[in-house]
């Protein structure tokens, strides 16, 4: 009967989720159609507006080369008009020339004669008629204003959709997530010298496989990458995985997105737990700072209300044991008395892990490590065996020290003033680090009889953490260089 139930279980919770893959594919579908409908409006004005701008160049040239005819016309009109003119003038003066002489050779008188032939020829030498040229001013030919529009109507012909780029493909096997940097390799599938540059999209999810219709994060835009690699950089790894997506453009149009590609993304990531924290210790999320007030009031309230605060394995199954799931622990008291103590809500039982801390180095007291369940409300970090810390005193005289179970070994470095955290649970090491230049402040060496969580203390001071990122690639190649080596500070362990 219960294997029954179980198998019924199974049948039920892949039923639920082929439903809920179902579900999504459909609101693609839905989302595709209105997308199609937009698009496609959005194409057909397009091309309206471009047929609509070619015809305006159209006639616009046309307009020009029609007022170049007419110019053209006119101006030879005026030539010939003219010289036609002159030649008409010249013609009626040559024809009265011609009928003087005529009389004058059939008169009789010897006297007349002799003075009216030297007249007439006299007015024959400075005749318009002898001055003249008898060739047309301007051409009667309109040759050099025709056209022959066959090579561009065969252009005209050739118009058609602008070419797509081809669909890039990511290469998954080329793409690397380390440090808190995601590298993304793609492809085209045969080589096109027009593309010009690429878009890169990427956004955040906890869901493997290809996008929802409904996702929590947006897609972020890169633009302007002319290399078929990208690095993004300086990330923070809250989700479990990232979705990438690329396009090709060329100088004209933007191609496909490529099919969606999803990299896990391995990190630690925790929330301070308030409900627990010490009432003189003002807590905003990742941000601790000391309130000497404590708000009594008000904490007193919501002691009353206050329901159990979970304490939870991370949330991510690609960094948790095959057999290990989420558990709730049972709430527990607030830090007090001078235990000015804040835990982190997610507890650590395997794996490697990184954090880091930025505090004030002016505070009087700060503290950052990890501890067991088991802290007790009134345990200050370092001084049982519940707990293993770094510590800065800044009280009366300064001091920087590692403590485990009230004892403590001075460390000799300058104080950073932000720490990195180093956690491997299966071999039993807690090391500490300057974050900005990673070298080691300490490492203690122990083994963990039960999960640990992160731990911070502060007094008359601040600091904030910083969660989602991934163990530095620099502290794994150190921790495998000491892994033989004995801890110096076992003594403290």
């Amino acid at each position: 009967m219960d294997d029954q139930k179980e198998s019924l279980r199974k049948i039920i919770t892949t039923l639920a989720l082929k439903n809920e893959e179902i579900q999504n594919f459909i609101c693609c579908l839905k989302q595709n159609l209105e997308n199609i409908e937009a698009n496609s409006n959005r194409a057909q004005e397009d091309l309206e507006s471009e047929f609509s701008s070619l015809h305006a160049v159209l006639d616009e040239l046309k307009e020009g080369m029609v007022t170049r005819i007419k110019q053209e016309r006119a101006s030879r009109t005026y030539e010939l008009q003219s010289q036609l003119s002159a030649c008409t003038k010249a013609l009626e003066s040559s024809e009265e020339l011609l009928d003087l002489a005529n009389q004058t050779l059939c008169s009789s008188g010897n006297d007349s004669f002799t003075q009216a032939a030297k007249d007439i020829k006299d007015s024959v030498t400075m005749a318009p008629a002898f001055r003249l040229s008898l060739k047309a001013k301007a051409s009667d030919s309109m040759n050099h204003m025709m056209v022959d529009f066959t090579q561009e109507r065969n252009m005209l012909k050739a118009i058609t959709f602008l070419p797509v780029p081809a669909t890039p493909e990511i290469l998954v096997a080329e793409c690397q997530v380390f440090d808190n940097t995601v590298t993304v390799a793609w492809t085209l599938p045969e080589v096109d010298s027009k593309i010009d540059h690429y878009i890169l999209e990427h956004r955040r999810t906890n869901h493997e496989g290809p996008p929802r219709a409904r996702e929590d994060y947006p897609w972020m835009v890169m633009e302007g990458i002319k290399e078929t690699e990208y690095t993004l950089t300086g990330l923070r790894f809250d989700t479990r995985y990232m979705t990438f997506r690329v396009k090709a453009c060329n100088k004209a149009v933007a191609g496909e997105f490529s099919e969606p590609v999803s990299l896990e993304t391995h990190a630690f990531v925790f929330k301070l737990d308030a409900g627990s924290s010490h009432q003189n210790l003002k807590v905003e999320d990742l941000s601790v700072e000391w309130d000497s007030c404590g708000g009594k009031v008000q904490d007193i309230r919501k002691e009353k209300n206050r329901t159990n605060s979970p304490m939870h394995s991370p949330a991510r199954t690609a960094m948790m044991s095959p057999k290990r799931a989420p558990s709730a622990r049972v709430g527990r008291d607030r830090f007090t008395a001078e235990s000015y103590t804040v835990l982190g809500d997610t507890m650590i039982d395997a794996g490697q892990h990184y954090w880091e801390v930025r505090f004030d180095k002016e505070s009087k007291a700060f503290a950052v490590g990890i501890a067991l369940r088991s802290l007790g409300r009134f345990d200050q970090l370092g001084k049982s065996n519940a707990s293993w810390c770094i510590h800065l005193n800044n009280w009366l005289q300064q001091s920087f020290t590692a403590k485990h179970n009230n004892k403590a070994r001075t460390l000799d470095c300058p104080i950073p003033d932000r720490v990195g955290i180093y956690c491997n649970y299966e071999e039993g090491t807690l090391s500490f680090y300057n974050s900005k230049t990673k070298s080691l402040l300490h490492t203690f060496r122990t083994k963990f009889q039960q999960p640990v969580i992160p731990a911070f203390m502060v007094w008359n001071g601040s600091f904030s953490v910083q969660t989602g990122l991934q163990v530095p690639s620099i502290v794994l190649s150190g921790q495998k260089r000491n892994s033989n080596t004995s801890s110096s500070n076992a003594s403290l362990t």
